[in-house]
C-alpha cells in the first residue's frame, strides 16, 4: 500500500475507490467533508491525497497516489475539503459529495481499521458494505414480493447471496437493498433487474 497509514491512507482510497464505482458519471468536482481523525490528520497521513486517489480511480498500491491533488487538477476535477461534524459515525469518516456530467450523489464511508471500509449511506438511503465481495445496490419500492423477485431473478443467473441487508426510510416507499454475492454480475443480470417496474436504480460495485 501506499502511505504511512493503514485506517488513514489505504482505507481513504478504498472509501474513493468505492465512491468512484457507485457514482459511475464522470467526475467534474468533489466536496470532501472529513470528520474526526480524518479532520484532525488528514495533511499528515495523506488522507486527502488518498480519497482523491481513489476518486480518481487509483487502488491502494498507486505510486500516483502521491500526486493525486496534483492529477486532479490537470484533469479539470475540482477538489474542495471541509472539515465537518458528521455526528453518530467512525471517527474515520469522508463524506463525498460529487458532481458529475450528468448527475450529483451523496456518499457517506468509514475506515474502520486494518484498511477494512464500510460504504454507509448514498444520498438519503443509509447501506453497509464492504467492497470486498461483489456487490449490487438496489433501490426498489418497499412493498410485499419485491424483495422475492430480486432473488428470483439472481437464482435464474445461478448467482449465490452471501449476505443481504435491506432498509428503509419509511414503509410503502423505497427500500435499499445491500446484496453481497459470491460471483462477479455480468451486464444482462444488471439490465434486467433494470427492465423491472418497480425497480429504481440498481448500481454494481465489483471487489478490489
Amino acid at each position: 500500500m501506499i502511505g504511512p497509514s493503514s485506517s488513514h491512507t489505504a482505507g481513504a482510497v478504498k472509501v474513493g475507490y468505492l465512491a468512484r464505482s457507485i457514482f459511475k458519471d464522470k467526475l467534474n468536482k468533489a466536496d470532501i467533508h472529513l470528520h474526526g481523525s480524518f479532520a484532525r490528520t488528514f495533511k499528515g497521513h495523506g488522507t486527502d491525497r488518498a480519497l482523491v486517489g481513489g476518486l480518481l480511480g487509483f487502488k491502494p498500491d498507486d505510486e500516483r497516489i502521491k500526486n493525486s491533488l496534483q492529477i486532479a487538477k490537470e484533469r479539470n476535477v475540482e477538489i474542495d475539503f471541509h472539515l465537518s461534524d458528521l455526528r453518530g459515525v467512525h471517527p474515520n469518516t469522508a463524506k463525498l459529495d460529487l458532481v458529475g456530467e450528468n448527475k450529483e450523489m451523496s456518499i457517506i464511508g468509514s475506515s474502520i481499521g486494518g484498511s477494512r471500509i464500510k460504504i454507509i449511506q448514498i444520498d438519503d438511503y443509509e447501506v453497509d458494505f464492504s467492497g470486498e465481495m461483489p456487490t449490487l445496490w438496489v433501490l426498489h419500492k418497499d412493498e410485499p414480493g419485491e424483495i422475492g423477485i430480486i432473488t428470483s431473478i439472481l437464482g435464474n443467473y445461478k448467482l449465490n447471496i452471501a449476505r443481504m441487508v435491506v432498509f428503509r426510510n419509511k414503509k410503502g416507499e423505497v427500500g435499499s437493498a445491500i446484496i453481497e454475492l459470491d460471483h462477479a454480475v455480468n451486464d444482462y443480470v444488471i439490465s434486467n433487474l433494470e427492465n423491472m417496474d418497480d425497480i429504481y436504480q440498481v448500481r454494481y460495485v465489483e471487489p478490489f
